[in-house]
């Protein structure tokens, strides 16, 4: 014989325990302006304001269809049965009560569902619900100031109005609660947000972006401008791949999918250094965009395929899906993450990326060319007028130009005079007589000594992985770089001023190891970042 026992949850337990859903203050905000979307909404006004108490309230106020008592109670519901439709972005029935709750202990909604009808008010009051011990909505009066809050956005039509007071969970408990510490963290939040809503809505805030109803969100006042990570409206955003794929979800519908890869331009071949610092062209925001009926759920990852590294900074892909496909990629109650099958992993990382990352690290190869070459620059200006007061006094040996075109040149040291095969050049910049660094030497040499405009100089590679990951790090540090061409030079001097004609091969031979061992030596150490944030040289890339 067998029993059933119905085993109701013990509320205060449980509405405690749903704080901790695991959202962030941003995801959060974003889910509750997830039903003024769903609600049609063509105006979404969403206030962070702070007391001259330091008490903190958050109202989101939209123009969307509104509810009548029946609806607002299911919305009220954990769990509740809404008939908003599939294409919704609601979920589970959940996001509205514990988005809020991760934050505040009293979540008031007030709803109006047409013009002349009455505003109703329900309440999920935690310190209510805990003293009871009962799932007791508590339903009341708005407040003189919640009607003109909403009115406002309204006009005196249909609509809702979320508050969240007594916001316990969303700063740090500072000594004054008011003061100028507190408001400027909480400064951050609103900026935070801002960019946030910009980037998740972005397919709705864009007016010129046809595959989304237009919205426009209004955030203290201030409007939110859309944030597209792809750039489309730069001349020199390239689309380097674009792919719809069909995928099957669990029930057996097909449904279709898009992916679509962009390679933005660099830093200083955007339309205008203002479109260059909105892009924010750093090495956090490469990745994959993940959208669910046009609402961002999640950004800037490769889902574990590819670590984020500076070659490929430039790329951001586009993956786009709807509401059939949430059960086939596992969407969360927080619509923040989604987990994606073998064959769709597989195709991405192994078919489709392959291309657009080439393509990235192409454009990114090239721009650091030419941030290195910048870079560089006179990095070594400091080591010549260093080493050239001082060459007179610390060579080893005479050198006189036998024949330039074949790079030969009559050496006197301690052990004889015979012709040797040298580098014969000019200085590339003023002064530049002992040290000159240079794009490449002949089989991957770090240094070789030279003769610059008669002086006794070294050449250093900067295609050296040593010149990369060790020089490239320091070029803003003169004494280390100071320090480092010295030794070269010495070396270089050094060989001069003992090779003989039968040693000759030698010295080079061991110059190639030496240069053969330090590539191999630097190969663990990280390759520098060359910022997109700004124009201050490489920064190495931790």
């Amino acid at each position: 014989m067998s029993e059933t026992r119905i085993l109701p949850p013990n509320p205060s337990r449980l509405i405690e325990g749903l704080r901790d859903t695991g959202y962030d203050f941003n995801m959060a905000l974003a889910d509750i302006i997830d039903n003024s979307v769903d609600a049609d909404a063509t105006l979404v006004d969403i206030r962070i304001d702070m007391d001259f108490e330091g008490n903190l309230a958050i109202q989101v106020a939209d123009n969307g269809w509104g509810m009548n008592g029946v609806k607002l109670e299911d919305a009220m519901t954990y769990g509740s049965q809404s008939d908003k439709g599939p294409h919704s972005l609601g979920k589970f029935g959940l996001g509205l009560k514990t988005a809020s709750t991760a934050f505040c202990r009293r979540l008031s909604v007030l709803s109006r569902p047409s013009e002349g009808a009455p505003i109703l008010k329900a309440i999920w009051d935690l310190d209510h619900v805990v003293h009871v011990n009962q799932w007791e909505l508590l339903l009341e009066n708005p407040l003189t100031e919640e009607v003109a809050a909403l009115d406002a956005v309204t006009g005196g039509g249909s609509g809702t109005l979320v508050t969240w007071d007594k916001v316990d969970r969303l700063m740090y408990r500072y000594a004054n609660p008011a003061g100028m510490h507190a408001r400027k963290a909480m400064q951050r939040i609103v900026d935070g947000f801002r960019h946030h809503a910009g980037m998740v809505f972005q397919r709705f805030l864009d007016e010129s972006d046809s595959r989304a109803r237009n919205i426009e969100m209004i955030l203290n006042d201030e409007r939110i401008e859309a944030w597209d990570p792809f750039c489309k409206a730069e001349e020199q955003t390239e689309i380097v791949a674009n792919e719809s794929k069909q995928a099957e979800a669990p029930d057996g519908t097909m449904a279709v999918f898009s992916v679509r890869a962009f390679v933005l331009p660099g830093k200083v071949h955007f339309s205008s250094p203002e479109a260059a610092n909105r892009a924010r062209l750093t090495n956090a925001n490469q990745g994959i965009y993940i959208y669910r009926e046009n609402r961002l759920i999640h950004a800037a990852d490769w889902l574990g395929m590819h670590s984020k590294e500076p070659h490929f900074a430039l790329l951001r892909v586009e993956f786009s899906f709807d509401h059939v496909l949430d059960s086939a990629f596992n969407v969360d109650i927080k619509k923040s993450r989604i987990l994606i099958s073998d064959d769709l992993y597989n195709w991405l990382a192994g078919k489709f990326l392959p291309g657009p990352r080439n393509a990235a690290n192409e454009r990114y190869r090239h721009g650091v060319k030419k941030k290195k070459e910048e870079a560089i620059g006179g990095a070594h200006d400091d080591s010549n007028v260093s080493i050239g007061g001082m060459e007179s006094d610390l060579i080893m040996s005479a050198l006189r130009v036998t024949n330039r075109e074949k790079n030969e040149a009559e050496l006197i040291n301690r052990l004889g005079k015979f012709v040797i095969k040298i580098p014969i050049t000019n200085a590339l910049r003023e002064g530049e007589v002992v040290v000159q660094p240079v794009a490449s030497i002949d089989d991957g040499l770090l240094w070789e000594p030279c003769l610059i405009d008669t002086h006794h100089g070294v050449r250093i590679n900067t295609g050296h992985p040593y010149y990369e990951r060790v020089y490239v790090p320091n070029l803003a540090s003169g004494v280390t770089i100071q320090g480092m061409d010295s030794l070269l030079w010495a070396v270089s001097e050094a060989e001069l001023g003992t090779i003989s004609e039968t040693t000759q091969k030698h010295f080079r031979e061991l110059r190639y190891e030496v240069s053969r061992l330090l590539r191999r030596l630097v190969d663990e150490l990280p390759e520098p970042e060359y910022s997109e944030e700004d124009n201050n040289g490489p920064q190495e890339n931790l």
